[in-house]
C-alpha cells in the first residue's frame, strides 16, 4: 500500500469559539525498515514490534526463544510516513504546531521533506513549529535511529571518563551503553526483562494551530496555611504567547462544593507566558482530605478554571483538585543514633505499605488502562498504600497517576536513571533539564505522588564502588552525579514543585547524604534513610537476618510463575527446570539455583519421574518458598516500628521488589505477566492487613506483637491454638483477653518459652505441631488468622497426605468454592488455569474440614469452566 492510500481528512477533536484546532494524527501511518524490503502499515501510538506482530510478520516475541531471535528489528533503522490534509485554512492561524508527546527514541522529523527537528529523549514531549511549512496536502515522516547504534556511538563519542557499565551481564542476553540514551533503561534488558530496545511514536502526535496564545500547561498544587488554618491552591498555567504585545485578562476559579469562586486580573507576556494564582479555600466549608488506601477517603473536587483574555478566545479548564499534605520526616530519635525517615499525609504518620513497579510490557502501546486498572486495584486489594515506579522504566501515562490517585495508592517516583553512571555533557544535560521539567509540570499535580527520587541505586553504585573505578579517579564521578542529581534534576524539581519532598536516590541516608555531600560513605546505613537489601545465602525464615532499618524501600525473592502464564509462551520441550527454554529465561545470574537452595532448607524437593508432574512442583514451591520469606521480612520490618533495639528501628516502610511483570519468566513480582496472582500476592493481602499478629521467635521465646494501621486503640482477644500435624482437632487452644492493640503501632501482646508452650498441649514437638493465631475485636473487627512453624516443614512430623475436594457455584457475579480436607493441608492451593480472577484467600494452611473460598472473576467464566479447570495442590501433593 502507498502512501497516497492513507490519504486521510482529520476531524478536528477539540473546537472553540475562535479557539484552537487540535486534530490527531493517531491511527494507521506507513512504517518501511531501512532499506525498504519490509513495508506495513502501523498503528500509531505504537511501536515496531507490535505492528511486525498484528500485521502476522512475526509471532509473539514474547514466544520462547524470539527475544533474541528478533534482535534484527532493534537493530535496523525504521521511518514511519503518513500523509494528511489539513483540515482548517492556514490563512487564520498565527501559528501551527506539530507536537509529539513521545517519540522513542532518536529521530528525524521531516514534514513535506523540511527537517523539522530531531529527538533523542523518550521521556520528553517534543513541539515543532510548522506555520511555515505546513501545505494543504503533507506528508510528515519519523526516520528513526537504532537505538542500539545510537547508545553505542554515543558512548564512542564521549570524550574523558568512561561512563559504566558499559553491558549488561551475559545472563541477560541484553544491549550495551543503554546509559547514553534517555530511554526506558530496562529496554536494553533487566534482571527480570528482556531486551527489545523499541522503536515507535509511543504517545499521541497532533497539529496544534492557535492565535495569540495557547495553554501547554496547568496544574494545581494545594498547600495548607498554618498560620492561617486555610487550604490554598497553587495554580499554574503555561502559555505559548504568539503575539508581540502582553495580553491582558481575567482568570476566574470555581469549586462550587468548596463554595470558592475567585477572579484575577492578568497579563501574559509575549513567548512562554506562565501565570500563578493562589485561591483561598472558603474557610466555612469543611474540606475533605485526600488519604492513602485504608486511611480514609480520597475525596476530589470538580473544578473549573476560566481564562477570558482580550484577544482571542476563552479557554475553560476542567479539573479534579485533591487536597492533603505531605511531609518526610527525618530527626532525632530518643536512645537511637541518626534521624527517623518516615512519611506524614495531612499531619498523620502512615507507615508505608507495599511494592516497587516496572513497566508492565515490553512494548508501551500494549499497556491499556485496563492492564493499570488491573494491576492497580490488585495492589489496594492486597492492602497496599504505596508503590514506588522504579528509575529503569517510564514515567507512567496519565492514568496510571490518575487511577492511583482514586483508590490511594501513594507513589514514590523514581526519576529515569538507575544502576548506572550517567555522562554529563552539555547535550544530555539539556535534553534531561528538558525532561524533568517536562515530567515535573505534567505529574505535580497528582495527590498520589508524595516523593520525587532522582535515581535509583546510583549512590550506592558509587559508594560501594559497582564498577571497580580507581581510587584517584572517583572524584570525576561523584563531580558528575552530584552535577546531574544536585545541580539540575534537584533544581528544577525545587523550582517546579515545593510542595513535596526530594531524595537525590534511593538507598540514601536522606539528610546524612546530603551533610557528607550528597554521597554517603554508606547508603545501606539503618540509621538514616531508606535501605534495599537482598540475601538469597542465608535461611530466609530467620527474621535476625534482616535489616531493623528506617524504611525497607526494596528487598525480595524470586519465584517462578505459574505453569498456565508459562504454557502461553513455551512448547512441551520447555517444561522442565533445567531446561533451555528455563535457564533462557532466568536473567539473574545463578537465580534458578537459588530458588532450589533456599526451597530445600525447609521443604523436600520434588523427586517425580514425569518432568511435566516435577517442573510443575518446582513452580508450586518456588511460589510458596517466595511467599513465606517475604510474609517473614515484612512481618519484621511491621513490627520493628515502635521499637528501638540496639539503636535500630522505627521502621516506617516496606516496599517489596516487585509488584509486577514485564514478561512471563521467573522474577521477583507477586503478580504475573497478565495479572494474575502469586501466592506472594495472597499472602501480601494478609500480612499488609490493616490488624495483624505477628509472631517470631528469640532465643527459645515465643513473642506475639499486636501490629495496627488502625486510627484509634482497639481491645481485643488474642485466639493462639496449637494444632498437632496429624489432627483437625487442635490439642489446645489459649484466649488472652483485653488486650490493648494501640493506634498505628506494633506492641508485644504475648511471650511464653515455646518449650513451656509445647509442655502444656500434650507434649507437642517442635516438628510435630503447628500454632495459628489471631486477633478477635468487637463489631466484627477481625485479622487475618496467621501461622509460626515450629520446624522446617521437611522435619514435620504426623503430616499426612490429604484428600482435598471442592464444590463450586454461583452467587450473582462471584463464585463460591466450598473446600473440605481429610487432614491438616499446608499451603492449599487453588489454580483454575487461564480463567481470569483471583480468590478472597490462596496458600492457606487448612487446619478446619471446610473453608469457603470467593472467587472473583475478571471476564465471563462458569462453574463449568471453574470445575473443569481446577486445581488443588497442598505440600503434600509434592513427591
Amino acid at each position: 500500500m502507498g502512501p497516497a492510500a492513507l490519504l486521510v481528512l482529520l476531524l478536528p477533536l477539540a473546537v472553540a469559539t475562535g479557539g484552537p484546532e487540535v486534530h490527531s494524527l493517531r491511527g494507521s501511518w506507513q512504517l518501511r525498515s531501512g532499506n525498504g524490503s519490509v513495508s506495513l502499515p502501523a498503528e500509531v501510538p505504537g511501536c515496531v514490534h507490535t505492528a511486525l506482530l498484528c500485521k502476522g510478520l512475526i509471532q509473539d516475541p514474547y514466544y520462547r526463544f524470539n527475544d533474541v531471535m528478533y534482535r534484527w528489528i532493534s537493530l535496523d533503522n525504521w521511518t514511519y510516513s503518513r500523509t494528511f490534509k489539513t483540515p482548517f485554512d492556514i490563512r487564520k492561524w498565527q501559528k501551527v504546531n506539530l507536537v509529539f508527546e513521545g517519540v522513542d527514541t532518536v529521530a528525524q522529523i521531516l514534514l513535506n521533506n523540511v527537517t523539522l527537528g530531531r529527538t533523542d529523549n523518550m521521556f520528553t514531549r517534543y513541539s515543532f513549529d510548522i506555520s511555515s511549512v505546513i501545505q494543504e496536502v503533507n506528508c510528515v515522516e519519523v526516520r528513526f535511529l537504532s537505538a542500539v547504534s545510537y547508545a553505542a556511538e554515543q558512548s564512542r563519542c564521549h570524550k574523558g571518563h568512561s561512563i559504566p557499565p558499559a553491558c549488561p551481564p551475559p545472563v541477560q542476553k541484553g544491549e550495551c551503553h543503554v546509559n547514553f540514551i534517555r530511554k526506558e533503561q530496562c529496554s536494553f534488558s533487566w534482571d527480570w526483562g528482556p531486551s527489545f530496545p523499541t522503536q515507535g511514536i509511543w504517545k499521541d502526535v497532533r497539529i496544534e494551530a492557535y492565535n495569540h496564545y495557547h495553554l501547554i500547561y496547568f496544574s494545581i498544587t494545594p498547600l495548607f496555611v498554618k498560620s492561617a488554618q486555610q487550604w490554598c491552591l497553587e495554580v499554574e498555567s503555561i502559555f505559548d504567547v504568539v503575539s508581540s504585545k502582553p495580553i491582558a485578562g481575567l482568570v476566574t476559579v470555581n469549586i462550587p462544593k468548596l463554595q470558592t469562586q475567585q477572579s484575577f486580573s492578568v497579563k501574559l507576556q509575549p513567548g512562554e507566558g506562565s501565570i500563578v494564582l493562589h485561591v483561598n479555600i472558603n474557610k466555612s466549608v469543611a474540606v475533605e482530605a485526600w488519604w492513602p488506601n485504608g486511611h480514609g477517603k480520597q475525596t476530589g473536587y470538580n473544578m473549573t478554571t476560566t481564562f477570558m483574555m482580550e484577544a482571542g478566545c476563552q479557554i475553560e479548564k476542567f479539573s479534579k483538585v485533591y487536597f492533603r499534605t505531605v511531609e518526610l520526616i527525618q530527626e532525632p530519635i530518643p536512645g537511637s543514633p541518626g534521624l527517623s525517615f518516615y512519611f506524614r499525609i495531612n499531619g498523620r504518620p502512615i507507615f508505608i505499605k507495599g511494592s516497587n513497579w516496572i513497566p508492565a510490557d515490553s512494548f508501551q502501546d500494549r499497556v491499556t488502562s485496563d492492564t493499570l486498572r488491573l494491576l492497580l486495584k490488585s495492589a489496594a486489594d492486597a492492602n497496599m498504600n504505596a508503590l514506588r515506579v522504579w528509575g529503569g522504566g517510564v514515567y507512567e501515562q496519565d492514568e496510571f497517576y490518575d487511577i492511583c490517585d482514586e483508590i490511594g495508592i501513594m507513589i514514590w517516583q523514581d526519576f529515569m536513571f538507575a544502576c548506572a553512571l550517567y555522562p554529563t555533557s552539555q547535550n544530555f544535560l539539556e535534553s534531561v533539564r528538558a525532561e524533568v521539567t517536562h515530567q515535573v509540570r505534567r505529574l505535580k499535580s497528582h495527590p498520589s505522588i508524595i516523593l520525587w527520587s532522582g535515581n535509583n541505586e546510583n549512590e550506592a553504585a558509587i559508594a560501594s564502588n559497582w564498577f571497580s573505578i580507581p581510587y584517584p579517579d572517583i572524584g570525576v564521578y561523584i563531580k558528575d552525579y552530584v552535577t546531574l542529581y544536585v545541580k539540575n534534576i534537584r533544581e528544577i524539581v525545587l523550582r517546579e514543585d515545593k510542595s513535596r519532598p526530594f531524595v537525590t536516590s534511593s538507598p540514601t541516608n536522606g539528610l546524612e547524604s546530603v551533610k557528607e555531600g550528597w554521597l554517603s560513605r554508606n547508603p545501606y546505613d539503618t540509621h538514616y534513610g531508606d535501605t534495599h537489601f537482598y540475601d538469597y545465602s542465608r535461611d530466609c525464615w530467620n527474621w535476625t537476618m534482616y535489616p531493623k532499618t528506617r524504611f525497607a524501600s526494596e528487598y525480595g525473592f524470586q519465584s517462578w510463575p505459574s505453569f498456565s502464564t508459562i504454557e502461553k509462551v513455551s512448547s512441551p520441550e520447555d517444561w522442565s527446570y533445567t531446561s533451555n527454554f528455563s535457564l533462557h529465561r532466568q536473567h539473574h545470574e545463578g537465580g534458578n539455583i537459588q530458588m532450589l537452595q533456599e526451597i530445600g532448607r525447609h521443604f523436600k524437593l520434588p523427586q517425580c519421574p514425569d518432568p511435566v508432574k516435577q517442573f510443575k512442583d518446582m513452580i508450586y514451591l518456588t511460589q510458596v518458598m517466595q511467599a513465606q520469606c517475604i510474609k517473614t521480612e515484612t512481618e519484621f520490618y511491621r513490627f520493628s516500628q515502635s521499637e528501638i533495639i540496639n539503636g535500630e528501628g522505627h521502621t516506617m516502610g516496606a516496599l517489596y521488589w516487585q509488584l509486577n511483570d514485564i514478561w512471563q519468566a521467573p522474577s521477583w513480582a507477586s503478580l504475573e505477566y497478565g495479572g494474575k496472582w502469586k501466592l506472594l500476592h495472597y499472602f501480601a493481602q494478609n500480612f499488609f492487613a490493616p490488624l495483624l499478629p505477628v509472631a517470631y521467635e528469640d532465643k527459645g521465646m515465643l513473642h506475639i506483637y499486636g501490629v495496627s494501621d488502625l486510627h484509634e486503640d482497639h481491645k481485643v482477644t488474642l485466639r493462639v491454638t496449637v494444632h498437632a500435624w496429624s489432627s483437625l482437632e487442635p490439642v489446645c487452644t489459649l484466649a488472652k483477653e483485653g488486650v490493648t492493640v494501640k493506634a498505628q503501632s506494633a506492641v508485644p501482646i504475648y511471650k511464653e518459652p515455646i518449650c513451656d508452650l509445647l509442655g502444656r498441649c500434650r507434649n507437642c514437638t517442635r516438628e510435630s505441631c503447628v500454632i495459628t493465631f489471631c486477633l478477635v475485636g468487637e463489631d466484627g473487627l477481625q485479622s487475618p488468622r496467621n501461622h509460626f512453624f515450629l520446624s522446617s516443614l521437611k522435619d514435620a512430623v504426623g503430616l499426612e497426605k490429604t484428600q482435598l475436594s471442592a464444590s463450586v457455584s454461583q452467587q450473582d457475579g462471584i463464585y463460591i468454592f466450598v473446600l473440605q480436607t481429610t487432614a491438616i493441608a499446608p499451603f492449599v492451593t487453588l489454580d483454575v488455569g487461564s480463567i481470569k480472577g483471583r480468590f478472597s484467600d490462596n496458600g492457606f494452611l487448612m487446619t478446619e474440614k471446610k473453608k469457603t473460598v470467593v472467587f472473583y472473576p475478571w471476564e465471563p467464566t462458569s462453574v463449568e469452566e471453574l470445575k473443569s479447570s481446577l486445581i488443588l495442590t497442598s505440600l503434600l501433593d509434592v513427591v
